[in-house]
């Protein structure tokens, strides 16, 4: 395709035709001609954004970046409304990677009654590969707001489903031929599924009701770097015990492929929780169907020890996430 936005045409029939799902509180949505949607809010509701570009997968781009993007609002005990959408695709992009693109979004904005509400689609010498940027538009009451510094010494610190399962599933998409030759193929497409596993939507609505602090969805860096981030805004130290950190064994068996730390491997999909009663919350959170477990709580100072039986570290700063290392 030409370089520059894509043809009137093109994006009547590749992108808007694909998006369905509508919500009442959008007023003005995806359009020709329409540079702004707009979003009717109540006035005890706070309007709640987020943004995110997916770089670290070529396949599922779509589905990722409305999960990863509504994961972020629902860390915020925000309920996910809308998306838009800033697509750059390279010039031999066609008409049929446009329309696959929108309808793995409008997939996942269905699964969770998000709407597509408008965005950008363009042509460009500048991507080698298709690049998604999503901002989120989410709304949550006033007294609702849950934010990444708000845990305090003496809360418990709880994980959902497991650590490493998104970046378990892009490599075992990335890498499935690699892979099939080390491992019988029941177990690369079960390491595959783990994509169905990404969102943290339904857990952080029943945490909220449960009463926790603070949550931060566990994404680049993965729990090591989540666990440190929160820590940080919340200015607090951590006790956290490794062997009690939920992980699948698939991704243990894959990240060893690869030399791979699955503590420092993009996780979305796993919600770090903090809450003055972290059991209450596991239970919660168990008798909705959403694996869980209490892995440390948060104490005074600064300091973010890392248990593993008898020996103890400490959390360094986050770096590159470990995913990388499979491009390399």
């Amino acid at each position: 395709m030409e370089i520059g936005k894509v043809p009137e045409q093109v994006l009547k029939r590749a992108v808007f035709r694909q998006l369905h799902t509508r919500r009442k509180e959008v007023l003005v949505g995806a359009s020709v001609g329409e540079d702004c949607a707009a979003v009717q809010l109540a006035p005890d509701e706070v309007f709640v954004l987020s943004t995110d570009p997916i770089t670290g997968a070529s396949k599922n781009t779509g589905r990722l970046a409305v999960l990863v993007t509504a994961n972020d609002l629902a860390s915020a005990g925000a309920e996910p409304i809308g998306i838009l959408l800033t697509v750059l695709l390279p010039p031999e992009a066609d008409e049929g990677l446009i329309r696959q693109l929108m309808q793995e979004v409008e997939s996942a904005c269905e699964e969770l009654q998000i709407q597509a509400m408008g965005g950008h689609t363009e042509i460009t010498s500048a991507v080698n590969r298709p690049l998604l940027s999503v901002t989120g538009v989410g709304k949550v009451k006033k007294d609702g707001l849950v934010t990444t510094g708000g845990a305090r010494p003496g809360d418990d610190v709880v994980v959902t489903k497991w650590v490493g399962i998104e970046g378990t599933s892009i490599i075992a998409t990335e890498k499935e031929e690699e892979l099939l030759k080390r491992f019988p193929k029941t177990f690369v497409e079960e390491a595959k599924g783990f994509e169905k596993l990404l969102s943290v939507v339904p857990e952080a609505a029943i945490a909220v009701k449960s009463g926790v602090s603070a949550m931060h969805d566990v994404t680049e860096g993965g729990i090591y770097g989540a666990l440190w981030e929160l820590a940080e805004a919340s200015g607090i130290g951590l006790h956290i015990d490794l062997k009690a950190i939920p992980i699948r064994q698939e991704t243990v068996e894959i990240c060893e492929c690869y030399r791979i730390n699955p503590y420092q491997l993009i996780s979305s999909g796993c919600m770090l929780m903090t809450s003055p009663d972290g059991l209450q919350l596991v239970q919660d959170l168990k008798k909705a169907g959403i694996p869980a477990a209490l892995i440390g709580r948060c104490v005074e100072g600064k300091a973010k020890k890392i248990q593993n039986g008898e020996e103890e570290a400490y959390l360094e700063r986050p770096k590159t996430d470990e995913l990388y290392k499979i491009y390399q």
